[in-house]
């Protein structure tokens, strides 16, 4: 009976400890796909038109702010941000509130951003929210889907 506590103390260290590692497998992903969503504003803010595009699986379809037209190849995601960048002089990107699942080998990131840029000297900014949808490709998440709009104003 003595032996009891110790056995006891073992084993819910022994839990604590499969527990912490279990836990921590499931913030790596998600801490993985934050980065990627990172890494697009980076591009984006970078005006770096081939990074951004890299960040993209070949089959991904871009449901972006500033147009009525979905886009599913790479080309007509090319054409979408070298007009994003040219009609958004100086454009950058702040995150707020992420809410990211992960799923196995896909993610989803939902959240809001703001775009800032310069228009006549003066910066202006577009709030937007957003959806991420990623696929894990070896070791890189890659958007196979992206939603963004306009934040709406607030009703009156």
């Amino acid at each position: 009976m003595r032996s009891f506590p110790k056995v006891s103390s073992a084993a819910l260290a022994l839990c604590m400890l499969l527990l912490s590692f279990g836990s921590s497998a499931l913030v790596e992903p998600k801490a993985e796909v934050a980065a990627a969503t990172l890494a697009w504003g980076q591009a984006l803010g970078g005006d770096d038109l081939e990074k951004v595009l890299t960040l993209y699986a070949d089959d991904a379809v871009l449901w972006g702010t500033l147009s009525p037209t979905v886009r599913s190849d790479r080309a007509a995601r090319r054409d979408y941000f070298v007009a994003a960048f040219k009609v958004l002089p100086g454009l950058k990107v702040a995150f707020g509130d992420q809410l990211i699942r992960v799923y196995g080998n896909a993610a989803v990131n939902t959240g809001y951003y703001t775009f800032s840029y310069v228009k006549d000297g003066e910066t202006k900014s577009l709030p937007a929210r957003y959806s991420f949808t990623y696929v894990k490709n070896g070791e890189r998440w890659l958007i196979v889907d992206h939603h963004s709009s306009a934040m709406p104003s607030t009703p009156r």
